[in-house]
């Protein structure tokens, strides 16, 4: 085990051994997730709006305020936002409420939805480019396990393996 380098966007492979994972995990979230945010942008659509319209109608039930705020709350940049969402996505009148408190996408809502979700899928074609799925795979494999490692449970430990 040698000692961590300090970060350095112009590593050679040989150094990239040494580098810090976090400056890289956090750069690559903060330039896929701006990347992203723009693209919707453009739509007059921000991610969290993305996912509170996937939330209501991608289920099997119309969920509940407290079912939505609850379930991307953690998603969310504060126990506030998902709420603030909802009541957004109801003035735009993409979300109705029914006589049982439960959400529904209008029509306008689900146009909505499919148009961003379509986008979201160029965009991930976008980010994934010149990236096999083997390679995707193992990326991801290794940050679950890193994370793992530093939450104190081994991915098998929490059934996966």
């Amino acid at each position: 085990m040698t000692d961590q380098a300090p970060a350095d966007p112009a590593a050679t492979d040989e150094e990239l051994l040494h580098q810090p994972v976090g400056y890289w995990t956090g750069l690559a979230h903060r330039a896929v997730t701006r990347h992203l945010r723009d693209a919707m942008a453009r739509f007059d659509v921000a991610q969290p709006q993305y996912w509170v319209l996937n939330g209501v109608g991608g289920g099997a039930g119309a969920p509940t305020r407290e079912e939505v705020v609850g379930g991307l709350t953690p998603l969310a940049d504060g126990p506030h936002e998902i709420g603030r969402v909802v009541d957004q996505l109801l003035h735009r009148g993409w979300l109705q409420v029914d006589a049982e408190g439960r959400l529904h996408l209008t029509e306008a809502g689900e146009s909505a939805r499919v148009h961003v979700r379509r986008l979201v899928t160029e965009v991930r074609a976008e980010v994934h480019e010149g990236i096999g799925d083997d390679e995707y795979i193992a990326a991801l494999k290794v940050l679950r396990r890193m994370i793992a490692n530093v939450e104190g449970a081994a991915p098998e430990a929490a059934g996966r393996p």
